[in-house]
């Protein structure tokens, strides 16, 4: 049995896992604003500022020579970098209108990611917005972002599956530390995937 699913059933048992919803939806500002495990310093209309108060267990490792972050206290497993490249939530055809759910962009790349096996896993996902800000930290601890240093410093704000609104998307931000909503065509987010369990 993998040590990430051993320490991950032993915490839940002695509740010590946060619960992190893992499955997608559509969330207002109201409910966003009302993430267990965070602390607001600031709410906003469009989302707040704020951090984890999460005491994360991180670990750098490299499988099969892909990093990944391994994290003992959510039992998530994250990529450790993600996407190269900021992308947009959803592609556009060359007129103008939006494919459907299958051309999403963010989720090709996992697809992509998914087909290759990245560190032996084919089950890679968009991280939900509690998973996504879960990684916020309370002050700038990687360069001048709001996450740990674990993790690449490129991917600044990063994409969740969750929607705001047909056309929004929620993310995260490390610039500041915060969470906002964005168009899915936006073209300023990457993509950090995760997986559950070990």
């Amino acid at each position: 049995m993998n040590i990430v699913l051993i320490i991950a059933v032993l915490s839940f048992f002695s509740g010590c896992v946060p619960h992190l919803r893992s499955s997608h939806g559509k969330l207002s500002v109201n409910q966003v604003q009302s993430i267990p495990n965070i602390s607001i310093t600031k709410e906003e209309v469009w989302g707040f500022c704020g951090y984890s108060t999460i005491v994360h267990d991180y670990e750098l490792m490299s499988i099969k020579g892909d990093n990944v972050v391994i994290d003992y206290s959510t039992g998530l497993m994250w990529h450790q970098s993600g996407s190269d490249e900021h992308m947009s939530w959803l592609s556009e055809n060359f007129f103008g209108l939006e494919y459907t759910s299958r051309w999403n962009k963010a989720e090709m790349w996992i697809k992509e990611l998914n087909e290759r096996g990245y560190a032996g896993y084919h089950d890679w996902r968009l991280p939900t917005l509690e998973e996504a800000v879960s990684l916020l930290e309370s002050s700038n601890k990687n360069s001048d972002l709001y996450i740990d240093p674990v993790f690449s410093d490129k991917q600044r704000w990063i994409w969740t599956v969750d929607k705001y609104s047909a056309g929004e998307v929620w993310a995260v931000t490390f610039d500041y530390g915060g969470v906002n909503s964005y168009g899915v065509h936006s073209r300023g987010n990457y993509v950090r995937p995760v997986r559950s369990g070990g």
